[in-house]
């Protein structure tokens, strides 16, 4: 049995779609009596309603990051949590306020505040009917259970300045993630790479033979860990730390099977 997960946005869905040498490439994978997964930095309420329209099966998820979890079924095996006396410190830099909306992701919904023009949370909740509820900023340090906090920015370099200051101002409690314009806060020591070492040794994978496939800065620490491949679309930089670049992810577990 072979392990395969993915990045989302800009590898399995790329174009304002999922190809369909890429649903048939898991469709083959997983009928061999492999495992197909997802590691994305998106919410798990944002990611199925996809998954489930383009009709891509899966054996596991790995959201947020790494923030959160779930195997094939949907149940949670691992959640982290950000204390919400730093989701409320986080909020107050001037860095942060210049981020078109602060998405706070929790197990099952997404709460939202400090929506501006460039936000495309809401418009896409309505598209893919995914659950978010809108909240004021003076609550934010009431927020429980909350394993991530999403921003977004009008440029990459905003994101990257806003990562610095997040990763050296918070360290002890989070970790800044970058994704081009879109920036991922999670609790400190939340990775994709380590949410792959955690579901591995949760559901007994730890002797499978692991493929990983991504486009961005946020993939790095797993495609290095793995010796993981990368989509032809990516920057140089993401390509020259691959193992293979490949023409979507169809392509890849087609190679391997």
């Amino acid at each position: 049995m072979k392990i395969a997960a993915s990045d989302y946005d800009g590898t399995l869905f790329r174009n304002g779609t999922i190809s369909d040498e890429t649903i048939e490439g898991v469709r083959l994978w997983r009928a061999a009596g492999n495992k197909f997964g997802m590691v994305s930095g998106r919410d798990y309420g944002m990611l199925m309603p996809q998954l489930k329209h383009y009709g891509v099966e899966y054996d596991f998820t790995i959201c947020n990051n790494g923030g959160i979890i779930r195997d094939g079924s949907d149940k949670v095996i691992s959640q982290k949590k950000i204390d919400g006396r730093t989701l409320e410190a986080m909020s107050r830099e001037p860095l942060v306020r210049q981020s078109c909306h602060f998405a706070f992701s929790s197990r099952d919904v997404t709460y939202l505040c400090h929506e501006r023009e460039g936000s495309w949370i809401t418009r896409e909740a309505r598209q893919w009917n995914f659950p978010i509820v809108k909240i004021e900023e003076s609550v934010i340090g009431t927020l429980k259970d909350i394993h991530q906090l999403a921003l977004g920015f009008d440029t990459p370099e905003q994101s990257n300045a806003c990562a610095e200051v997040l990763n050296k101002k918070f360290a002890a409690d989070v970790r800044a993630h970058q994704n081009g314009c879109c920036l991922d806060v999670t609790p400190s020591g939340v990775s994709k790479r380590r949410g792959l070492e955690e579901l591995m040794k949760a559901l007994h994978w730890t002797d499978q033979k692991l493929y990983v496939i991504g486009d961005e800065t946020n993939d790095l620490p797993m495609i290095t860990a793995f010796k993981g491949y990368t989509v032809d679309s990516a920057r140089a930089e993401i390509k020259s730390r691959a193992a293979k670049v490949f023409s979507d992810v169809g392509a890849m577990l087609k190679y391997f099977l």
